[in-house]
């Protein structure tokens, strides 16, 4: 491709893609082109244009369109790749969430996934065949298959026997000209060879010339011999005959430089249901590589080295083994997993393993183990390395995280030079892990792009490691994270000047005008790994950390409506780069962006906190934005906070006057009136829904009769004042039910004084307004621990976001329990439960994820009900306390696939926060409840204990 497209051109490819795109899926606005244009490596392209795909037929024509007008387009997944293979300066393809359907056949022998799907998906959809897809990258919980198949990621245990390469069975690609190919069906393979026959000659061509080459089929045939994805897969040409199988093939790494995958069928892999871990610490990095040796000739699965450095940078975490603080920087250890399906089996391997390696000394190790806790433990010290160093690294650089291979009978010596480097450019934090059993080594240094001096110093050592690796000991540059912008320049060094001819050759097979993903894989420029550096401004101590990995992303209730964390992080950089360089005029422009889509469409629910490496928390920015902007209705607030009583009685009075209207004047009126208050103020007043609730007038009170066992409970402000939907045929509030099921396990129940003057303080804590928050908080904590006997009586609260902000906020020994946690310790023994013979929905609120409750609520549904459907990706429901309210299309686009989950003989959903439940009935058609409402339903007092009480009663009349 030559020459660089006007803005004219892209305008009106803009015009041409509007024939067939909603306009809404076509993205130029500055401030989402550079969010949504931001992936997880260390460069930074802002793309022209960023199309959304929703379907296959908009992939062929947006391509079409894009080759018809000479511009180049790049295809993403979840941008989690590190090596820069997802930017682009020119139009980004990304995908909808449509793209995620799959197809499990041969019993689970096979899985045919499209490229929307997460890894950890596709091995949850096979978890019931015990079977896996076998690349297993560390980023499974976020990137997807798309990303996984175009870059042939492989991962801890996947090596170089199950990775996409190796276990692809069939595909679905789009070409450059828009051309669909579906390798396992025999009438578009029969198409194709007629449509495309001279690409598939060019490829046989093309096999013919490297197996009449018998030293560059032996330097492919030594190459793949260890991991390697630097360029593209040549060993296609030497493994398969067909050119349709190599094509195939040579798509897998590709990333995107060939066409797009559409869809990939996987030959799955056995997930063995048993598996032991140890950890074993040897006195050097030779040792260690020697053992690996003998190791890889035994029942291992995984073998994963550390060095010294790595163990030190987790040292401090919670559980790590005491002896990892007294290591010196010679010691090394290897992480060694083993699989098997009996215990029995694993018992004998874990021995043979051992026995293998008894020749060594081994100062210190923490044996074979099952124990859930302690193998967790074990793999945390691994998985938490490449963000240990991310964690610490001086505010304004980057984390950068490179991937070699080295022959293994040479992996000492490689790791000796590599880590003699270090000190030479003075990376003196840089650790060394990886994958030994393939000589795959993984090291995280840190590095500022600011200077010009900094800049020739990574170029500099990256041209000293290029050397290293694939000159002296003929390794691999790329072993499973993609060539990327990041490696193009060393191709040919690798590979030698023959081989990087083979991959020109084929980049222009398929794809003769150059369009496909430009610069990645084949660049000129020998300074492309460090073109296009991406600034890391130092923005605020809460979010400097952030690697913009995108882990957070598939968690986040606004991702598809407005921004996801790494996104938010992404522009409020930006802005405080503005802010320190007094481009005052972009700075207000771009704050104006940002409060609608950073500030007032985040729901701050922390769950990307759960997913992040360093544990950024970007509902805590969000919040202490919020403090800045929400600043001048803190009069208000703070009256509601003094006089909640008031406060509450007014909004029953409101629900109160809701429903009397909807039940006179009708729904329509209703709309009319409501919707129309909030049109003509700008959206400051709730949006109305049919689904609104109704007053709660129940006042729950002390238990009449007193009981040995009591617990205090604490109805939310929320439950105490909304009772269920005006259209409801269930008039009983959720107090009632409460107080109901105590009162029939047996409890005295015990409600908190001033009742209707107390709240959690979450209201408060959500619009970032932290001292009122916290004052509400404190006093409830005070009448709580009065109401307790000074914490010797459990607190029940009904709702899961006031246990949560409690829990986080009580500074006195409270023991505060969330209604299934409560359940589970206290009534379910009390109780006879006849489940439900029905298919119930339950959602898992964000707050009781975070608390780590889930198991606890799904726990209580199953013992409720036969069948219990927990909808996939939907982590928070986007209600957000009243941002249902007043930004529904929060709650709504959080939702968007819920209703379509929901099987036909389903009629009702539970869960456990009342606010949530109103944004799940609205947007599911189906009715939500406190999970406490099935209880009640199917519950009834202890057969056991009524009899006793009978048979004691009878007694003392006797006596």
């Amino acid at each position: 491709m030559t020459g660089t497209p006007s803005n004219h051109m892209y305008l009106a490819l803009i015009n041409t893609l509007k024939v067939q795109i909603p306009a809404s899926r076509l993205i130029n606005d500055e401030a989402k082109l550079l969010a949504y244009g931001t992936d997880a490596s260390f460069y930074r392209m802002i793309p022209k244009l960023i199309v959304q795909a929703n379907t296959l037929e908009d992939i062929v024509f947006i391509i079409q369109s894009c080759s018809n007008a000479n511009i180049p387009f790049t295809f993403r997944a979840a941008g989690t790749s590190l090596s820069g293979q997802a930017v682009s300066d020119s139009v980004l393809i990304t995908l909808t969430d449509n793209w995620r359907h799959h197809e499990v056949s041969c019993d689970g022998a096979k899985i045919r996934l499209q490229p929307g799907v997460i890894g950890a998906d596709a091995n949850k959809y096979l978890s019931p065949y015990q079977r896996k897809i076998g690349p297993d990258p560390a980023s499974i919980n976020s990137c997807k298959i798309g990303g996984i198949a175009a870059n042939n990621a492989s991962g801890m245990c996947c090596g170089t026997a199950q990775n996409t390469y190796k276990t692809v069975d069939s595909m679905t690609v789009v070409l450059h000209d828009g051309t669909i190919l579906n390798t396992a069906d025999p009438g578009s393979v029969t198409q194709f060879r007629v449509s495309h026959r001279s690409l598939l000659s060019g490829i046989s061509q093309l096999c013919e010339e490297v197996k009449s080459d018998t030293a560059l089929f032996e330097r492919i045939q030594h190459k793949y011999r260890l991991k390697n994805t630097t360029g593209y897969a040549l060993n296609a040409l030497i493994d398969f005959e067909d050119p349709i199988d190599v094509l195939t093939h040579l798509m897998v790494g590709s990333e995107g430089t060939l066409g797009f995958i559409a869809a990939i069928t996987y030959n799955t892999v056995i997930e063995h249901p048993n598996k032991a871990s140890a950890l074993l610490v040897f006195n050097d990095i030779e040792s260690a590589s020697n053992a690996v040796t003998i190791l890889s000739d035994t029942p291992v699965s995984a073998v994963e080295m550390m060095d010294e450095r790595a163990l030190q940078s987790v040292a401090h975490k919670a559980g790590m083994p005491d002896f990892i603080p007294t290591l010196t920087l010679e010691h090394c250890a290897l992480l060694v997993e083993s699989r098997a399906a009996s215990d029995d089996a694993l018992y004998h391997q874990c021995r043979s393993i051992m026995a293998s390696i008894s020749a060594f000394e081994i100062p210190y190790q923490v044996m074979f183990t099952s124990d859930a806790a302690t193998v967790n433990t074990l793999w945390g010290i691994r998985k938490g390395m490449f963000p240990a160093v991310g964690a610490v690294r001086e505010a304004g650089t980057t984390v950068i995280i490179e991937d070699v291979a080295f022959p293994v009978n040479r992996l000492a010596a490689g790791i000796r030079e590599l880590q003699a480097l270090f000190e030479e450019f003075a990376y003196h934090e840089a650790i060394i892990f990886g994958h030994a059993l393939e000589g795959n080594l993984h090291f995280v240094f840190t590095q500022g792009f600011e200077s010009q001096t900094e800049v020739k110093r990574y170029g500099s050592f990256m041209d000293a490691v290029a050397q290293l690796v694939a000159v002296k000991y003929q390794g691999s540059l790329k072993a499973e994270h993609g060539t990327g912008r990041n490696m193009a320049p060393y191709v040919e060094l690798e590979w030698g000047a023959d081989a990087y001819r083979l991959m020109r050759q084929i980049k222009t097979l398929f794809d003769p005008k150059g369009l496909l993903n430009p610069g990645v894989i084949i660049n000129d420029n020998p300074d492309a790994h460090i073109t296009h550096l991406k600034p890391m401004p130092k923005a605020d101590d809460l979010i400097d950390r952030c690697i913009e990995c995108g882990f957070c992303e598939a968690v986040c209730p606004s991702r598809t409506l407005s921004l996801s964390p790494r996104q938010r992080i992404v522009l409020y950089r930006e802005m405080q780069r503005l802010k320190h360089s007094n481009e005052h005029d972009k700075y207000n422009a771009l704050e104006e962006t940002f409060s609608y889509l950073g500030v007032d469409t985040c729901a701050a629910t922390g769950l990307c906190a759960d997913r992040c490496p360093v544990g950024i928390n970007t509902g805590d920015l969000i919040k202490q934005v919020r403090t800045e902007k929400y600043k001048r209705f803190t009069p208000i607030a703070t009256w509601s906070a003094n006089h909640f009583g008031t406060t509450t009685a007014l909004t029953r009075l409101g629900l109160k006057t809701n429903a009397a209207i909807q039940r006179t004047l009708g729904e329509s009126a209703l709309n009319k009136t409501i919707n129309g208050l909030r049109r003509l103020s700008n959206g400051k007043t709730p949006k109305w829904h049919p689904d609104f609730p109704s007053a709660n007038n129940h006042v729950p009170k002390n238990s009449e009769t007193r009981k040995a066992k009591r617990v205090v409970y604490y109805p939310s402000c929320a439950s105490r004042n909304m009772g269920n939907e005006v259209t409801s045929e269930d008039k009983k509030t959720l107090t009632e039910v409460t107080m109901s099921l105590l009162e029939r396990a047996g409890y005295q129940v015990i409600i908190p004084k001033k009742l209707e003057e107390q709240c959690c303080g979450m209201p408060y804590d959500s619009k970032g307004m932290k001292t009122l928050s916290k004052e509400k908080s404190y006093r409830l904590e005070a009448t709580l621990w009065q109401a307790s006997e000074l914490g010797k009586l459990p607190i029940l609260m009904d709702t899961s976001p006031c246990v949560k902000i409690s829990k986080e906020q009580f500074t006195f020994p409270l023991d505060v329990y969330e209604p299934s946690e409560f359940v589970i310790k206290y009534l379910l023994s009390e109780l006879d439960i006849e489940p439900v013979d029905e298919t119930i929905m339950l959602h898992i609120t964000c707050s009781t994820r975070r608390m780590g409750l889930s198991d606890s609520l799904l726990s209580l549904a199953n013992a409720c009900a036969k069948q219990v459907i927990v909808p996939e990706h939907i982590e928070c429901c986007g209600f957000a306390g009243d941002k249902g309210f007043f930004t529904p299309e929060l709650n709504a686009a959080a939702t968007l696939t819920l209703k379509q989950q929901i099987p036909l003989d389903c009629k009702r959903g539970f869960s456990n926060s009342r606010t949530c439940e109103i944004g799940l009935t609205h947007h599911s058609g189906i009715p939500y409840r406190s999970i406490l409402y099935l209880l009640d339903e199917v519950s009834s007092v202890k057969h056991a204990k009524a009899h006793r009480i009978d048979r004691e009663a009878k007694e003392e009349v006797v006596s």
